[in-house]
């Protein structure tokens, strides 16, 4: 038995207790708080932070790290929590705790400042703050940063391992060349998918039946879990036991109806790690990517498919007799489905979506190491709308005020949205092959098909990494081209331009 390990653990427990309080002080500011209290509650955030770094940049961590490789004799999740604690003192350590706490704090609160700049349309009143945001990301990186290694590596490293720049420049142009293009070939077909009943009157307290009894038909567990309410849906958790879920409701059904299955996704990964892991550092998701691997996995390759529908339409109907009744399933499969290239992200179909990601990759890689100025982005980002999309911005509020991700200092994050798309398409092509997919969801069959993603990804929690995890279920490393089969034959066919 390795002693230093055991006596490592009291210094683990409570670092985790901290990153809990954190977790449930994001789930009250997007779901509850009332708005005048984030400036507040942004000064606890920023001194839970600072106990965080204290304890686990400590001297007697750090003693104990050194002492667990000298002694040896350590299992295998023994080894991975070391060696996912050791990267956390090496991110952790380099930072002065006062630039720390005061960059914890900038965070909190900016989320407030960027969601009144969004509801005002106003850039300028959130300007200032992105800028001092981007400067903390830009100092941090240069702490972490080995000799020679770019900033923005730095920042897309902690998302996803392995993806430099380099690596998503040749993922990205890729998929900006065939994308593109085959976009335009659907626009200017003749198909013409109706899909106007999606949008009306939509009684909310509907909308909520639809959207537990979503959840729970993928396989959202509510004894471990909840579903609320907030502006940005999203997914947290405390452990395996506490999984939470948001989603939004709107007069378009499909935006909360595929929110809730994407994020019960998110939920269902989390739920689904091992009791043994759950409470320590490897306790969550392999990476950012393969998180959103099995939210998109959820959404597209389960939500989106045909044969999903086919035990669940007459359900559907039955919540929304008057606005869907005259509906076949075949014409609601295809709104589903339409290609209509909008400018918000999380509205976007499932084709175009990835294009909504390399326009913010190619953003982020300007503003991190081109030097761009924060006041140039809106008509940049306009400008890559039009260029990608075909579409232009009116406000910032439908541009560069979107998302907010950049109020949280989550620079590197967005490459892994579409990094998960292509790791789902690559396993639904595995899985294709070793089970008769659309005859389980046919017959309304989730849990063949989810026990398959837990057994392969779920349980392994951070274990190993998404490279990994990825060879051992499919038999290949990541392959782009499974994403871009995918989308040019099923929307080939959609469109009858294959």
């Amino acid at each position: 038995m390795n002693q230093a390990y055991e006596q490592l653990q009291p210094y683990l427990e409570r670092a985790m207790a901290y990153q809990a309080a954190l977790i449930l002080f994001e789930w009250d500011n997007e779901t509850l708080a009332p708005a005048q209290a984030v400036s507040y509650t942004a000064k606890m955030q920023g001194a839970v932070s600072a106990a965080y770094q204290e304890l686990i940049t400590g001297a007697e961590v750090v003693k104990l790290l050194e002492q667990c490789d000298q002694e040896g004799d350590l299992s295998e999740t023994e080894l991975a929590v070391i060696r996912e604690v050791k990267e956390e003192v090496e991110q952790l350590a380099c930072i002065p705790p006062e630039e720390y706490r005061e960059y914890k704090e900038l965070v909190s609160e900016s989320g407030g400042i960027w969601a009144k700049a969004r509801e005002n349309r106003d850039f300028e009143a959130f300007a200032p703050t992105l800028k001092k945001i981007i400067d903390f990301q830009k100092k941090f990186a240069s702490y972490r940063a080995k000799a020679g290694q770019k900033l923005y590596d730095v920042m897309l490293d902690g998302y996803e391992k392995g993806f430099t720049i380099e690596r998503l420049d040749q993922f990205f142009d890729k998929l900006k060349q065939e994308l593109v293009p085959f976009l335009q070939q659907i626009r200017e077909s003749e198909a013409d998918l109706r899909d106007d009943f999606l949008t009306g009157d939509y009684p909310e307290e509907q909308q909520q039946e639809l959207a537990k009894m979503l959840s729970e038909y993928v396989g959202f567990d509510f004894s471990k879990g909840v579903l609320a309410v907030s502006a940005h849906p999203f997914t947290t958790a405390l452990h395996n036991h506490d999984a939470r879920i948001t989603t939004h409701y709107s007069e378009r059904l499909s935006s909360a109806l595929f929110s809730v299955i994407h994020e019960a996704g998110h939920g269902i990964y989390e739920q689904g790690i091992g009791d043994e892991l759950t409470q320590t550092f490897l306790g969550q998701g392999a990476s950012m990517g393969m998180h959103e691997s099995q939210s998109r996995f959820f959404e597209n390759m389960i939500g989106r498919n045909e044969a999903f529908w086919v035990p669940l339409y007459e359900k559907l109907q039955a919540l929304f007799p008057r606005q869907l009744a005259a509906i076949d399933r075949e014409t609601y499969v295809a709104a589903i489905n339409k290609v209509t290239p909008g400018l918000i992200r999380i509205e976007a179909d499932e084709l175009s979506y990835s294009l909504h990601i390399l326009i913010r990759y190619e953003l982020e890689k300007q503003l991190i190491e081109e030097e761009l100025a924060v006041e140039e982005l809106p008509g940049l980002w306009a400008d890559k709308y039009e260029e990608y999309l075909g579409i232009r911005p009116e406000h910032a509020a439908e541009g560069v005020l979107q998302d907010i991700h950049w109020s949280q200092g989550f620079f590197g994050y967005f490459p892994s949205y579409a990094l998960g798309s292509a790791f789902a398409a690559q396993m639904y092509a595995d899985m294709k092959k070793k089970m008769d997919f659309e005859g389980l969801l046919r017959l309304g069959d989730i849990s063949t098909i989810r026990e398959c993603l837990r057994t392969h990804i779920h349980r392994h929690g951070k274990i190993k990494e998404s490279g990994r995890l990825l060879r051992e279920m499919t038999g290949e490393d990541f392959n782009p081209d499974y994403y871009l089969n995918y989308l040019k034959e099923k929307y080939g066919q959609l469109y009858g331009i294959l």
